[in-house]
């Protein structure tokens, strides 16, 4: 099985550096006039990756805002999840999960093998019960050819407090996270499948961010990080940026036609930061 980060590389070489999520809150459902129910939800995340599918290389959606409409909610996620795979583009389900032992083992099973029908691509994780925490999602990812980004350094202003944090070792917390997926990447080509998230407004950064796999960059658009912030603070490492963008250009909707322009937008602009 190819690994994510082959997956990754091929796509965003031919569709583009982006990343779109897919986050029905209830003022995007209103801004659709739609229904802040599961009917709405359906019509809102079905019509995204309609739109996107073809063109985009990473869909994400946000499991929170569909696990808030219960089993029919999950429903729309499994639709989802299966959709963007048919279309194409790779399907990066966020969920932040983090556990120990046997329930780490079931996240890994739930989202990474597969057979299920919630699997994706790739995750995120959160790494905050030790790195070593998510070996079962390593180990699940590695044995499918899926993809995990695991939170280092993100813009949320409590971030810091944790990720800046030094370690008996002396480094930060942070540090620790992204040389942890340095090694997991050793010598993968054309990337590794073990990716950071990252947010662009985090402002200078003393991190090594060069981690050979990919990183994961919220925060741009509606959040205020843009194509500049991102040069700045990934320098050398910036071809594996993958940017991430959600408001911004669901905001277009629900034009199928809006929503291809405004990532088509988006895509042209890092594309170009990176040439």
């Amino acid at each position: 099985m190819t690994p994510f980060g082959a997956r990754l590389r091929e796509a965003m070489d031919m569709r583009g550096p982006l990343c779109v999520g897919i986050d029905p809150h209830p003022g995007l459902l209103q801004k659709w006039d739609l229904a802040d129910d599961p009917s709405g939800l359906e019509q809102f995340a079905m019509s995204t990756v309609e739109a996107l599918g073809r063109t985009v290389a990473v869909l994400k959606p946000q499991s929170a805002f569909f696990e808030r409409h219960g089993s029919r909610g999950v429903a729309v996620l499994e639709k989802v999840l299966a959709r963007t795979k048919e279309l194409g583009a790779l399907a990066l389900l966020d969920v932040k999960r983090g556990d120990i032992g046997t329930t780490a083992q079931a996240y890994a099973d739930a989202y990474l093998d597969a057979s299920s029908p919630t699997a994706a691509d790739a995750i995120t994780a959160s790494p905050y019960l030790g790195v070593g925490s998510l070996d079962p999602m390593f180990e699940v990812a590695e044995a499918n050819g899926a993809g995990i980004f695991v939170l280092a350094l993100t813009s949320n202003p409590e971030g810091p407090q944790v990720q800046h944090a030094r370690t008996s070792a002396g480094t930060t917390v942070a540090g620790a996270v992204l040389a942890a997926l340095g090694k997991r990447n050793a010598g993968a080509e054309p990337l590794g499948s073990y990716g950071a998230v990252v947010g662009a407004t985090i402002g200078d950064t003393v991190e090594d961010l060069d981690i050979n796999g990919p990183l994961l960059v919220p925060g741009i658009g509606a959040q205020g990080g843009t194509a500049e912030d991102v040069r700045r603070i990934f320098g050398a490492a910036v071809a594996n940026v993958l940017p991430s963008s959600s408001r911004e250009i669901l905001g277009a909707g629900p034009s199928g036609e809006a929503l291809r322009d405004a990532a088509a937008r988006a895509a042209d602009a890092f594309a170009a930061l990176v040439r």
